[in-house]
Parts: structure tokens; C-alpha cells; sequence
């Protein structure tokens, strides 16, 4: 039986690499983009990308919570806007027939994996609040996805030892991963509409992405 008077350890906070991770690579692709599909000169986004994401960092080092998040929703949409960009010139391409069937396939792919990139980001930094409001809490036991830790009995979590549990962006890339490939939630259900509007975002963007692919390759067949 656990002692009562014993303290709970507190909750390690939640590492941030992994979505300063994410947004790079998403900026990095810009460089392997056609420079038809490219929004500008491929170091573009990268450098407004690391102008906003290093002051970022610092801030939440010395506990400038609302200005670090304010810089990383920026950089944020900065490769969103960006992928968004892309996304129309490659339908402007598909419908022009300017990209060769290699270039197709190659920007059709890096924007696919964009997209599930871009929309993990942003549920990771808009779920329960963030990352910084989630390392508040001792477990996750309310946002705007019901992970199946969360269902668990709560002795049972206690014995496996994620009494403390909490999603990090792995579980929201699984999630994004997932409605990219199968168009929907898996084991994740979605219970905020702002959610629920994203995830059909993500996936009318993945599915439109896959069904100009597979027009262009019929006809070139």
C-alpha cells in the first residue's frame, strides 16, 4: 500500500527539441522544393525560421512564457504559409503540366510530409494549452484529445506508473501521421471542435495532395 504522507516526485517538463525539430525540417525542405513551388529564395523561410525560434528559446530559459509562445506561433505559421504556397503551385503545376514526372513526385512527397509535420506542430502547441500549461498539470486528463492513457482506470495507472502521464510530440505526430494516411483518428478521438476543424484540414490537404498525384500518374500512363 503506498504511504500517504509520501511526496509525488514532480513531473519532468516536457523537452521542446522535438518540435523546434519538426519546424526546421519543415523549413529544410525548401531547399529540395523545385524552385517553381519554392515561396522565394529556398533560405528564406529558414532564416526567418532561426530570427524567431532562437529569441524563442531564450525567453522560456528565463521564464518569458507568453512572448516565447507568441514567437513560436509566428515561426509557426511562417511554415505553414509557406507549405500552403507550395501546395498551390503544385496544383498550379499539376494543371499546367510545367513539373516533370520526377519533380512531381519528389514535391508531391516533401509536402505530404509538411503536411503531417505543420499539423502535429500545431497540435502540440495548441492542445491543453501547450507544452508549458501540460508541465503545470500532474497528468493530462483534459484537452482536445482523448489519448488512451487517459481512459485508464486511475489504480491502474498508479501500478503502471504513468499516474503522471502526459502527451508529448511523438503522440501528436502519431495523430497527424494518422489522419494523413487513414483520413481520421485512430485510437486518438478528437473532442474540441477547433480540433476536429484542423484534422479535416490535414486531411482534405493530404488527400487532395495524393489525388492530384495519382490524376498526373494515370495520365502520364
Amino acid at each position: 500500500m503506498p504511504n500517504p504522507y509520501e511526496l509525488e516526485p514532480e513531473p519532468v517538463p516536457e523537452p521542446r527539441w522535438p518540435g523546434l525539430v519538426a519546424i526546421l525540417a519543415v523549413a529544410g525542405l525548401n531547399f529540395v522544393l523545385p524552385p517553381s513551388l519554392r515561396p522565394g529564395p529556398p533560405w528564406v523561410v529558414m532564416v526567418l525560421v532561426v530570427l524567431l525560434t532562437a529569441p524563442a528559446i531564450v525567453s522560456h530559459r528565463l521564464g518569458r512564457y507568453q512572448l516565447a509562445h507568441a514567437l513560436g506561433y509566428t515561426s509557426l505559421g511562417i511554415v505553414t504559409l509557406a507549405m500552403i504556397v507550395s501546395l498551390t503551385q503544385l496544383v498550379i503545376g499539376l494543371m499546367m503540366h510545367t513539373e516533370t514526372p520526377s519533380q512531381l513526385l519528389l514535391s508531391a512527397t516533401l509536402l505530404w510530409v509538411s503536411n503531417i509535420l505543420v499539423f502535429a506542430s500545431w497540435y502540440w502547441r495548441l492542445d491543453a494549452g501547450g507544452p508549458h500549461e501540460r508541465d503545470l498539470q500532474r497528468g493530462h486528463k483534459d484537452g482536445a484529445f482523448l489519448f488512451p492513457q487517459m481512459t485508464l482506470d486511475p489504480e491502474l495507472r498508479r501500478v503502471m506508473g504513468e499516474e503522471n502521464w502526459r502527451p508529448g510530440f511523438v503522440d501528436y505526430l502519431f495523430l497527424a501521421f494518422n489522419t494523413s494516411t487513414a483520413f481520421s483518428p485512430t485510437d486518438v478521438p478528437v473532442l474540441s471542435r477547433w480540433a476536429k476543424g484542423l484534422m479535416m484540414i490535414q486531411a482534405a490537404i493530404s488527400l487532395a495532395t495524393l489525388a492530384l498525384l495519382a490524376a498526373r500518374a494515370v495520365n502520364i500512363l
